[in-house]
């Protein structure tokens, strides 16, 4: 019986170290991250510009720093996938955002699809940012 005891409190006794003393690793993934349109287009000359926030969903903060490597602008968003359009990522003056010169032939419902790789963060972070562009 005090073996069985002994036993019980030596687990328990385990259990509250690790769990007490070991810290907890929080992991990250690319499902916590959304890119966002900041703000609406603005025409300059025959290109459209478009700023993009990335924000880290779990504290709602805006991503620094993040490498975007892959632009894509299409009509996906108006049944036409295969509409697409140059997309230029170029560099913002604003501190958190990323600005992209889109080159759309017509006016409606845009998709920019976006991959990036996040310091810290081994997956890739795809995401997707509808841009209406007037007719």
């Amino acid at each position: 019986m005090s073996f069985i005891r002994s036993a019980a409190g030596a687990a328990a006794l385990a259990y509250a170290i690790t769990t007490t003393f070991v810290p907890s690793v929080a992991l990250a993934a690319a499902q916590d991250y959304r890119f966002e349109a900041a703000g609406p287009p603005v025409k300059s000359g025959k290109a459209t510009i478009v700023k993009i926030r990335l924000v880290h969903l779990p504290d709602g903060k805006p991503v620094p720093g993040a490498v975007i490597f892959q632009t894509r602008f299409d009509m996906a968003p108006d049944g036409m996938a295969s509409m697409t359009a140059p997309a230029t990522l170029v560099r913002s003056s604003e501190a958190n955002l990323y600005q992209v010169e889109l080159e759309p032939p017509m006016g409606g419902n845009w998709a920019l699809s976006l991959s990036a790789k996040v310091q810290g963060e081994t997956e890739t972070v795809n995401g997707s940012v509808p841009i209406t562009i007037p007719k």
